[in-house]
């Protein structure tokens, strides 16, 4: 059974920084495909960021230029820098992975989901 686990959320102004942390446990990435996505309230869940080891890294347009996605092959884990943080990119951000190596933006396509991390940006 796949696990993920997000760390690094958190509170912090406009024009601030976070980091986020994913680890994975159940199987190594090989294969794979990590992404981000957000919640907002009364939104819908939706893409932000992904990384394929064969295709690369996939940004929403929303993001780009401002968020990079990372992995460590060794210590299983997956990384979200956000940089000059929004009000509007507060949200609960989850981590999720999916089988092979095609990154697709539609949530149905994920298979594995951690519980999510909280990031507010104040104004």
């Amino acid at each position: 059974q796949v696990q993920l686990v997000e760390s690094g959320g958190g509170l912090v102004q406009a024009g601030g920084s976070l980091r986020l942390s994913c680890a994975a446990s159940g199987r190594t990435f090989s294969g794979y495909t990590m992404g981000w996505f957000r919640q907002a309230p009364g939104k819908e869940r939706e893409f932000v960021a992904a990384i394929s080891w064969t295709e690369g890294r996939y940004y929403a347009e929303s993001v780009k230029g401002r968020f990079t996605i990372s992995g460590d092959n060794a210590k299983n884990t997956v990384y979200l820098k956000m940089n000059n943080l929004k009000p509007e990119d507060t949200a609960v951000y989850y981590c999720a992975t999916k089988f092979g190596a095609r990154v697709s933006i539609r949530r149905r396509d994920w298979d594995y989901w951690g519980q999510g991390t909280q990031v507010t940006v104040s104004s």
